[in-house]
C-alpha cells in the first residue's frame, strides 16, 4: 500500500493540533496586550483569509493531482482558522455580550445563547456558501468537505455545551469571551451527543470506505484526509464525555492567563 493515506492522515493530525496551538497561543498573547491588540491581531491576520480563497480557487483549477488535494485541504483550514480567530478575539461573536442571567432557562435561554454567537455562525455560512460557489463543477472537493466536515462538528459542539456535557475544559476561553462559559451546561448527555456521534462516525466510515477503494495517490490522500478530520472531530466530541487530560495538548505551549481582575472584558 502506498504510504500516501498514512501521510495524509498524520499530516491532518498535525494541522490540528498546530493550527489549534497557534491559534490559542496568538489570541492569549493579545489578551495579555490588550488595547487595540486583538484588531490588529485579526488584521494582521488577513492574508491568511486571502491566501485560503485564492488556494481554494487554484486547487478548483483542474488541480486534482495530490498537490491540489493538499492544497484545497491547506486552504479550507486557512478560511476556518481566520473565521476562527476572529471569533477567539471577540471581534465576530455576537449582539448578546454579557453572562446568561441566573435562573433563565428554556427558549429564553437559547435566544440568549444563540445571540452570544450570532455573527459568528453568520460567517462560517458566509465561509460554507463562498466555498460551495468555488469548488462548484471542479474535481477537486477536499476542501469543500474539508470546510463541511469542522461546520458541522462545530454546530453540533455548540449545541452539546449548550444542553450539558459531563466533561467541559474552559481554561483556553479567551479573556473577551469568558462570558460565554455561564451558558454552557456540566450534566448528563442529551439528545444531542448521540446525534452528533452518530453523523460524524458515519461520516468518517464513508470516507473510510472511499480511500479502501481509492486507485490513484491523489485519491488516497483526500479520503484520509477526510477521514482523519472526521476521526478527529469524533474524538473530540468524545472529550466531552470521558475525563481525559486533552488541554495538556496545548497548555505547555501557552504562556500564562492573566489574572481575572486584568482580563480585557467585552463592551456591553
Amino acid at each position: 500500500m502506498s504510504l500516501s493515506p498514512w501521510i495524509a492522515a498524520l499530516s491532518a493530525l498535525f494541522l490540528w493540533w498546530f493550527s489549534t496551538g497557534a491559534l490559542l497561543l496568538l489570541v492569549r498573547r493579545a489578551d495579555r496586550a490588550g488595547g487595540w491588540a486583538h484588531r490588529q491581531l485579526l488584521i494582521m491576520a488577513m492574508p491568511l483569509l486571502v491566501l485560503g480563497v485564492i488556494g481554494l480557487w487554484l486547487s478548483s483549477l483542474n488541480w486534482d493531482g495530490i498537490a491540489g488535494v493538499y492544497l484545497g485541504f491547506a486552504a479550507a483550514l486557512a478560511v476556518w482558522g481566520w473565521i476562527e480567530l476572529a471569533f477567539l478575539t471577540g471581534i465576530i461573536t455576537g449582539p448578546e455580550r454579557a453572562p446568561c442571567p441566573v435562573g433563565l432557562s428554556g427558549l429564553a435561554r437559547f435566544s440568549k445563547a444563540w445571540g452570544t454567537v450570532a455573527w459568528h455562525e453568520l460567517a462560517l455560512t458566509l465561509g460554507l456558501l463562498l466555498i460551495v460557489m468555488i469548488s462548484s463543477g471542479a474535481e477537486n472537493q477536499v476542501g469543500l468537505w474539508t470546510y463541511v466536515i469542522l461546520f458541522i462538528a462545530r454546530i453540533s459542539a455548540k449545541l452539546n455545551l449548550f444542553f450539558g456535557v459531563p466533561h467541559m475544559t474552559t481554561e483556553f476561553i479567551p479573556g473577551r469571551l469568558t462570558y460565554m462559559a455561564s451558558y454552557f451546561r456540566k450534566g448528563p448527555v442529551t439528545a444531542a451527543f448521540p446525534v452528533g456521534i452518530t453523523v460524524l462516525t458515519f461520516a468518517a466510515a464513508c470516507f473510510l470506505f472511499q480511500l479502501s477503494f481509492a486507485e490513484t495517490d491523489a485519491e488516497a490522500a483526500t479520503w484520509a484526509l477526510l477521514t482523519a478530520m472526521a476521526v478527529l472531530a469524533t474524538l473530540e466530541h468524545w472529550l466531552m464525555v470521558v475525563p481525559l487530560a486533552d488541554a495538556k495538548l496545548w497548555r505547555w505551549m501557552l504562556p500564562a492567563p492573566l489574572p481575572a481582575s486584568q482580563d480585557e472584558r467585552p463592551r456591553s
